[in-house]
């Protein structure tokens, strides 16, 4: 058995960070196809004012950070729908403003603490057990969303006007699929950190596009890249001492470098 596997924190970030891993370019996906990738890393920051609201109350930051991330996808949507609102100048207001309003949070209360960093950047001793059923229970649920609604997903993302004239109903799709990225981030940034998340959501699936030539081929191929890069990064942290964040990205960025060659001599 490997000496990592001794240890009840290694195997609740492994267990937690495969699930992530699996998630994050599941939900990427779909981001990525329609031009959303901003979505990802928008969110991330808006639910770290939830990260700090629940630190502030003495809450379960995840559950806080999850409800505001939830209410400001909707409203992203909202805007963008609604009120046609550009949707890059709606996620860069909602990313800045996010991020400011948890700075504001916390200048009121205790700063910066130890619990915050492990939530910017990723923590392999961090995860708890409640986390660890928190990430593996709504996981099973978006990956039931995902695998019930798939076909509808893949039409929307590709043909949305389509989608409209063939009765699908476009408008909750959209909508559905803002709350489950917003779901998504908030499960995976216990793992890899607020502030990287958004690349776990989008590498994978760039590195896919590189070498697959189906909208299912990138699909699963983006989620065995994912766990890959989970993997690698936090066993770089546990043997080098790194941020779990940061390893797992750089992991997910040497993927994707070894992917180019790959996709040019497919392109040929």
């Amino acid at each position: 058995m490997p000496d990592f596997l001794q240890y009840g924190f290694m195997v609740r970030a492994l267990m937690a960070g495969t699930v992530a891993g699996l998630l994050c370019p599941a939900i990427g996906v779909f981001l990525v196809l329609r031009r959303y990738s901003l979505m990802a890393d928008s969110l991330a920051h808006i639910s770290l004012a939830g990260v700090a609201i629940g630190l502030l109350l003495g809450l379960y930051p995840v559950a806080t950070a999850l409800l505001v991330a939830i209410g400001a996808a909707v409203l992203i949507e909202w805007l963008r729908t609604e009120r046609h609102v550009y949707g890059e100048a709606t996620l860069a207001m909602f990313l800045s403003g996010g991020l400011a309003l948890a700075l504001i949070l916390l200048s009121l209360g205790r700063g910066l603490t130890v619990d915050l960093f492990s939530f910017l950047f990723g923590s392999i001793i961090a995860v708890s057990p409640a986390d660890v059923w928190t990430i593996t229970g709504l996981g099973l649920l978006l990956a039931g969303l995902i695998t019930l609604l798939y076909k509808e997903l893949v039409y929307v993302t590709f043909d949305e006007e389509s989608a409209r004239v063939g009765g699908l109903p476009v408008r909750a799709l959209n909508f559905l699929l803002v709350v489950m990225a917003a779901v998504t981030v908030s499960l995976a940034m216990r793992v890899v950190g607020v502030l990287l998340v958004g690349a776990l959501m989008v590498i994978p699936v760039v590195s896919a596009l590189q070498v697959a030539r189906s909208f299912r081929a990138v699909l699963v191929t983006s989620m065995g890249l994912g766990v890959l890069a989970v993997l690698s990064g936090l066993l770089a942290a546990y043997y080098l001492d790194l941020a779990a964040g940061g390893a797992i990205v750089l992991a997910a960025l040497l993927i994707f470098a070894a992917t180019l060659p790959l996709g040019r001599s497919a392109a040929r």
